[in-house]
């Protein structure tokens, strides 16, 4: 456990076994302060290492610009559409989500809604409720043989399919990141938008929120469904024109919808679908279980409370780590690759122009982003001191004009599970390759033309000479007169070029000034001391 105390914010109503948890970590100090304003939780932001949230509180940019020690916003439930996530990658700051605690409490309540609109459960309840026995206004339609289309086909997709087909539904699914071997899996046949809605009876929506969904069902897309066809939207309120469907519904241009989110929430008092008699509606309900509630809470607070500790980091919206990965072995591999970006960085004759990573090994698509990220913090922290983390170093890379490709390799390299990243400034080029060992340790293996296997840790002196006699000899007496002990000392050579590369781990950070009495002996070429 470390000595460290986090402080955890806790901005909207979370269910009291997440809170628990929170209070029952030794390290964690939780306050609870819930219906704060923009100005209000910027007020207060700055003293707290983590924020979590539900769908109430807006963390803005202005609340990132001024959250100085904030380092997680977790998020309780799926939608992050609250959180500014790309201002947040630019602070360093990771957000969190919990996809899968409410995946079953959501695909359940839509389907609630899709059977409430198919059999008119509302309106026949609220007549009956007047004093009214009216069966034959009720007249519904069976969900057995008729079409099912689910628009986003990730956890909550799959789950309302599952139950749809019990009910002797098809599926058509319209998702651009999902494959065809997903979709057969599934028993679902995958369709283009326009052909899905064009022959569905019923559309149930279940995608995130983004400027390319955002009013994805407009009056051109409802132009291409059926008079007598059904929406279910249990997602995002954004994702629907609530105007255009009114103008739809009034002219028996569509069935009904059925609507459990809202893009302003309370919606407002003129909301065109609220009290329209062909709309089934719920005040947000598509997560209110009281398994689900109770799944969330504790998942955001566990996952809160992992990526402070820094033991694991789990559905990071901002940090591509693919799901299942294991992080030990993500952390290893970012790990050495930001002390090879560092390498780089520190060896470079001028600004670093471009990168190449290569890296060997057999998960090494799950790997490559994470990996990416690592090796351009490493390259960047030189130079933007206390401002670069695993978060923030592609986006900064990229503002500062770094060009970086990345591939599998496809060769035979020289150990397993090998990084290998060459950078290019005006007028120069420089191999280094890394490779993680069985104990989950990274070592350089090569810089430029020298092999060598030696651990990245510490202070570190690199030292490129001549390979000539008494060099050993000088370069000891050097260190002798500056009281510093070496840790070891792993040295490479080039036969061809007559020269030497040591890489020298000190017990002890030396004063500045030995780098120059390095310098001065004659057969020393370059010498750079750094920390790692």
């Amino acid at each position: 456990m470390p000595d460290q105390k986090f402080r955890v914010l806790v901005s909207d109503k979370l269910g009291q076994d997440g809170l628990t948890v929170l209070e029952q970590a030794e390290d964690i100090t939780v306050d609870v302060n819930t219906g704060l304003s923009e100005d209000e939780l910027c007020d207060i932001i700055g003293d707290y290492d983590a924020l979590i949230v539900r769908s109430g509180t807006q963390v803005t940019a202005k609340v990132m610009d001024r959250g100085a020690r904030l380092k997680v916003v977790g998020r309780a439930g799926v939608g992050i559409d609250n959180v500014a996530v790309d201002e947040a990658t630019r602070h360093g700051i990771l957000v969190m989500n919990t996809p899968e605690a409410n995946t079953t409490a959501t695909a359940e309540h839509a389907m609630a809604l899709l059977m409430a609109t198919a059999r008119n459960v509302v309106a026949a309840h609220n007549s009956l409720a007047a004093g009214r026995w009216e069966r034959s206004s009720f007249t519904g339609t069976e969900l057995g043989g008729k079409t099912l289309g689910v628009v986003g086909f990730g956890r909550v997709g799959r789950a309302v399919a599952v139950r749809a087909q019990a009910f002797g539904m098809s599926i058509l699914a319209y998702d651009p990141f999902v494959s065809e071997r997903v979709a057969k899996t599934a028993r679902v046949e995958l369709v283009d938008l326009e052909e899905l809605l064009s022959a569905s009876d019923f559309v149930t929506l279940h995608t995130s929120l983004t400027d390319e969904t955002r009013n994805l069902i407009n009056r051109e897309r409802l132009a291409l469904m059926k008079p007598t066809a059904t929406i279910i939207n249990a997602a995002r309120g954004g994702l629907v024109d609530p105007g255009a469907v009114a103008e739809a519904l009034d002219a028996d241009r569509l069935r009904a919808i059925a609507l459990d989110v809202f893009a302003t929430e309370p919606p407002e008092a003129d909301h065109p679908l609220v009290n329209h008699p062909k709309v089934v509606h719920t005040p947000h309900l598509g997560a209110s279980t009281t398994e689900a509630q109770r799944s969330v809470a504790i998942e955001i607070a566990e996952q809160v409370i992992d990526a402070l500790r820094g033991t694991r980091i789990t559905n990071c919206v901002n940090l591509a780590f693919a799901p299942g990965l294991d992080f030990e072995r993500v952390n290893a591999f970012i790990t050495l690759a930001s002390k090879m970006g560092r390498l780089q960085a520190a060896m470079a004759d001028h600004p670093i122009e471009s990168v190449e990573l290569e890296l060997y090994t057999d998960d090494a698509e799950d790997l490559m982003r994470p990996v990416a990220a690592g090796l351009l913090k490493g390259l960047l922290e030189s130079v933007m001191p206390g401002t670069v983390n695993f978060i923030n170093a592609p986006l900064l890379a990229r503002d500062r004009g770094l060009k970086i490709s990345r591939s599998v390799g496809l060769g035979n390299p020289d150990h397993l599970n090998q990084i290998t990243c060459r950078v290019r400034w005006n007028g120069g080029l420089r191999t280094v390759a890394g490779a993680i060992f069985g104990d989950d340790r990274g070592r350089i293996v090569q810089i430029s033309g020298y092999h060598l296997e030696a651990e990245p840790n510490g202070t570190v002196l690199l030292l490129l000479n001549a390979d000539v006699p008494g060099v050993v000899g000088a370069v000891g007496n050097v260190f002798g007169e500056y009281g510093i002990n070496i840790g070891e000392w792993r040295l490479g050579r080039n036969v061809d070029r007559h020269e030497a590369l040591s890489f020298i781990n000190l017990d002890t950070t030396p004063e500045p000034g030995i780098v120059d009495s390095l310098r001065a002996i004659d057969a020393v070429r370059k010498a750079i001391l750094l920390e790692l």
